[in-house]
Order: C-alpha cells, then sequence, then structure tokens
C-alpha cells in the first residue's frame, strides 16, 4: 500500500470521505458542496436577473404603449372638438376663420406622424367638407331639421369617428 492509499484509508477511518479525481488527486468532499453551492447560487442569480430584466422591458413597452394610446386619443378628442365647432361656424357664417382653420391642419398634420393612413385620409375629408360648407349657402335652424330627417350632410366626422375608433381598438390589441 503506498502513502495515497494509507492517507485514504485514514481518512475514511476519521470520517473525512474523499473524492478521488481524474488525475488521481483527491477531491475533499467539502469542496465539491461548496463549489456546488457556488453553481447554484450563481445560476439561481442570473435566473433572477433574466427575469427581472424580462419583466422590466415588458413594464416599459405597456408604458409606452399606454403613452402613445393617450396621445393619439387626445390628439382625436381635440380634433373632434374643432372640427366640430369649425363646421358648426362654417353652416351659419361665409367668413372663414383662419386661426380655427390652422389649428385643424396643424392636427392634421400631427395626425401624418402619428396616426394610421385611413385616419388621417377622413380627416382630410372633414377639413375639404368645411372649407366647403362656409362658402356654401348659409343654412337656417329649420334648414338644418330637414337634413336631420333625411339623414344627409349634417355629420361630417362620422367616417372619421368610425376611423379612429377602429385605430385605437388595434392599438389596443398590440
Amino acid at each position: 500500500m503506498n502513502r495515497t492509499e494509507a492517507g485514504d484509508l485514514e481518512r475514511s477511518r476519521r470520517g473525512g470521505f474523499s473524492i478521488i479525481g481524474r488525475r488521481g488527486g483527491n477531491m475533499d468532499a467539502a469542496y465539491l458542496s461548496a463549489i456546488s453551492a457556488l453553481a447554484g447560487s450563481v445560476i439561481g442569480g442570473l435566473t433572477t436577473g433574466f427575469t427581472t430584466w424580462v419583466s422590466q422591458r415588458s413594464q416599459a413597452r405597456a408604458g409606452m404603449v399606454a403613452h402613445d394610446l393617450a396621445r393619439r386619443e387626445d390628439l382625436i378628442r381635440d380634433f373632434i372638438l374643432a372640427a366640430s365647432k369649425t363646421y358648426g361656424d362654417a353652416i351659419v357664417n361665409s367668413d372663414p376663420k383662419m386661426p380655427e382653420l390652422v389649428d385643424l391642419y396643424a392636427m392634421i398634420s400631427r395626425m401624418r406622424v402619428l396616426s394610421m393612413p385611413k385616419t388621417v385620409a377622413c380627416a382630410d375629408i372633414v377639413m375639404r367638407s368645411i372649407i366647403e360648407t362656409y362658402y356654401a349657402p348659409n343654412r337656417t335652424v329649420a334648414d338644418l331639421r330637414e337634413l336631420v330627417k333625411t339623414g344627409g350632410g349634417v355629420d361630417p366626422l362620422k367616417d372619421f369617428s368610425e376611423a379612429a375608433r377602429e385605430e385605437l381598438r388595434a392599438f389596443t390589441t398590440v
């Protein structure tokens, strides 16, 4: 029996078991469990870090989508309000209010950046309708009543509103 075997035998008698490595060297069981514990801690830490990163990334994306949706909703709401007021003015007046028209054109330009092409096209149609209404003969309340009864020409924002609703619905499902 050589010295290594004698040492192994003595250690096993004392209760200190050893594991013989590939090259014939001894590796104490305490080292093996320490290395296993460290490897487990590293893997656990990496897993936790990766999970946190994925969670924060999805939360950031959800925040950006919510912000973009709010911007679109605000722009659509502002356009509907401004276009409604301007259209109402165009029905009873023949003198266009340039600041109001410029504001509408500015909103349409913002829509070109933020909105879908169908929504922008409908906004352009609303704008043209408002300008044509300014140059049409002024209408009275009795004329408006007849238009409502026949269902024609009173709501130039109907197609725009439907296109905007479709866009917002599509945007929320993303």
